[in-house]
């Protein structure tokens, strides 16, 4: 009972922190960013997880679960630009600018990630050195496109393993297995964006925040967010949103899915920071950062006023 009281208390105190600031600001931004950085995103994955399973394979892959989303006219849109953005490997100094390129525009959405939930963290940055802080951003940014391809690697080992599996059950015992299978798909879609989550709370924003808090936060979060993307999913099927806008539907389809997944991201990293407190976890700004001063000075006046109460007691 204790422990259900906590978390619905840590619930409240995460909604009023959250509606309290400007994150559709936030979101909206990120959402215009991550229109450019897509493409260069999702060819950098593709690149990595195509060593291991080719290309084509990856991309039909990306395709599908976008197209299962979102709706198959989306994901073909997308599959067409990542198509028409993939470098000419013939030209080897066009090949190299085009892999800066895709780099550094891939990398921006995560380095505007950062700065979106430092804010929420309550801290700035403060290196003693620009340049060494602007390429550690950048080779973080850089490490959660790794993780993603990485995660979608396992993605596709996993569902390759259920689909042989659920094949050899038909074939040998004559069973319907739709219903387990699906099952699956849901445990594993929610494990990938529970890890997914956890490392962007714990690589990008600028404080050093211990794991059994980032497990519990990005557990919340990837709960939200399963549960979002079938409402939405639903939305989409029923109500087809997009057929008022024409050709600029993908793109409005893309806005209104990545400003619902940063709100998201946002309550998660609110939570993550209410329930570090609330539990007294030990939290920190990292080597690069400081608290920002509206903290210091919230911390200062709550000491303040803590003090001043045995005084008044004691008259």
């Amino acid at each position: 009972m204790k422990i259900t009281n906590n978390f619905w208390n840590i619930l409240k105190d995460t909604f009023k922190d959250w509606s309290a600031r400007d994150l559709g600001t936030e979101a909206a931004s990120l959402a215009y960013s991550a229109i450019f950085s897509i493409p260069g995103l999702l060819i950098i994955i593709i690149w990595f997880a195509g060593i291991f399973f080719g290309e084509e394979a990856v991309r039909g892959e990306i395709t599908k679960l976008i197209g299962s989303m979102m709706g198959k006219d989306v994901g073909k849109s997308l599959e067409e630009m990542v198509i028409g953005g993939m470098v000419d490997k013939k030209n080897i100094v066009m090949k190299i600018v085009g892999v800066v390129t895709l780099v550094f525009g891939a990398t921006s959405l995560f380095f505007q990630f950062q700065k979106s939930l430092n804010k929420l963290w309550d801290v700035v940055a403060a290196p003693k050195k620009a340049w060494e802080k602007y390429l550690l951003d950048r080779a973080n940014s850089l490490g959660m496109i790794v993780v993603i391809a990485f995660l979608l690697l396992i993605t596709l080992l996993l569902s390759s393993f259920i689909g042989l599996a659920n094949d050899w059950i038909i074939r040998r015992f004559n069973l319907e297995t739709l219903f387990l299978v699906n099952i699956l798909n849901i445990v594993v879609g929610f494990a990938v964006t529970l890890i997914l989550f956890a490392a962007m709370f714990k690589i990008l924003p600028d404080v050093e925040i211990q794991w059994k808090s980032v497990w519990v936060g990005a557990a919340v979060t990837a709960a939200l967010f399963t549960l979002g993307k079938y409402l939405l999913t639903f939305y989409f099927d029923t109500f087809n949103p997009s057929s008022a806008f024409g050709t600029a539907g993908t793109i409005i389809l893309l806005l209104l899915w990545i400003n619902y997944t940063c709100q998201i991201i946002f309550f998660g990293a609110e939570f993550t920071k209410v329930y570090a407190k609330t539990m007294g976890h030990e939290l920190k700004p990292s080597r690069h950062a400081k608290w920002s001063p509206q903290m210091v000075s919230k911390e200062d006046e709550k000491d303040m006023v803590e003090g001043a109460e045995p005084a008044q007691k004691q008259s």
